[in-house]
């Protein structure tokens, strides 16, 4: 299975949540997550994907803890379907408690 693939059966059903899936670059600051994705109320989840048995580069994982350490929500090594169901999950439990 291709990263591309990962990163599918995540857009979509993100998209059907009303947020956005964006593919995220930063050129001059390396190891940011790949996905950025955007939900109603302003909740930001960061996401890395990954093809099944890759792992993150040292950087990756370093930039990873930065952003955790700032308060965001950052899925690491995102290589499964398994894992994309993990983080829809969390997805939709935000978009739940930002409801009540």
């Amino acid at each position: 299975m291709l990263e591309k693939t990962i990163e599918d059966k995540l857009r979509k059903p993100v998209r059907a949540m009303g947020g956005l899936c964006l593919k995220w670059e930063s050129p001059g600051f390396t190891g940011v997550p790949d996905r950025l994705i955007l939900l109603p109320g302003g909740v930001v989840v960061m996401v890395e994907t990954k093809a099944p048995g890759k792992k993150e580069r040292k950087r990756q994982e370093y930039v990873h803890a930065q952003l955790r350490a700032l308060g965001f929500t950052v899925f690491s090594t995102v290589d499964t379907p398994e894992k994309v169901a993990a983080v829809l999950a969390h997805c939709r439990a935000l978009l739940e408690s930002e409801d009540k």
